[in-house]
């Protein structure tokens, strides 16, 4: 029995490659900074080894106020800066860059948390055996902190995922794209519904590695 599709599977094919693309790379952008923002608001804060209260102030309240502005108005606030760097407004490379704005201070309070759990009496034994204060924070507090920081990845691929479905509605391409002008503009229910279900597919399968390999860490 065939599945009679209302629009071609390839389209479908390319929405979920370009949900990827703008999931995976804006991912990698908050992965990669991140961690070091959050390495700065653990450093700087009071007790910190580097401790100073103005710039972890000054840190905490950009990350704040980004963290705080909802995306879908983050996306239009940042077109100018959009198309100053990609050359566009839409498409899936001009989405990337609100995606990963949005993202790194998301990720980087998660990995504040994680860092802020590590046991004190490590890094008290680090300080006394001389260690560098940037080598605790390689061979201490990152290794002690990566379940947490695994797990708060996890949580932040997720959060990209729903937020590149909503950067569709401004022809971002993608999943969202595909749901709002082929299923919700032309009122076809079979589009939504598929979509749907790819995204809750999609967001199962990286839950499940992340919980997986946040497990194989902890038993280590």
């Amino acid at each position: 029995m065939s599945l009679n599709l209302s629009i071609p599977i390839e389209r479908y094919g390319n929405a979920l490659a370009d949900t990827l693309m703008m999931v995976g790379v804006s991912g990698g952008i908050a992965l990669a900074a991140g961690i070091p923002l959050a390495v700065l608001l653990i450093v700087t804060a009071p007790g910190g080894f580097l401790a100073s209260p103005r710039t972890h102030r000054a840190l905490g309240s950009v990350i704040n106020g980004f963290r705080a502005t909802p995306f879908i108005v983050l996306l239009v606030a940042l077109i100018p800066f959009t198309r100053l760097v990609t050359g566009t407004t839409i498409g899936v490379w001009a989405a990337i860059v609100p995606l990963a704005i949005s993202a790194t201070p998301f990720f980087a309070r998660i990995v504040e948390v994680s860092l802020r759990e590590v046991d004190p009496g490590l890094i008290e034994a680090a300080q006394a055996m001389g260690c560098r204060k940037w080598d605790i924070v390689r061979h201490v507090y990152l290794p002690e902190a990566l379940p947490g920081i695994v797990g708060g990845f996890t949580i932040t691929l997720v959060a990209l995922i729903s937020s590149s479905a909503m950067a569709g509605a401004v022809g971002a391409g993608g999943l969202g794209d595909l749901a709002i002008r082929y299923g919700y503009q032309r009122f076809d229910t079979q589009v939504m519904l598929l979509v749907i279900a790819v995204l809750i597919a999609l967001v199962t399968v990286v839950q499940v590695l992340g919980d997986r390999y946040v497990r194989r860490l902890r038993s280590r």
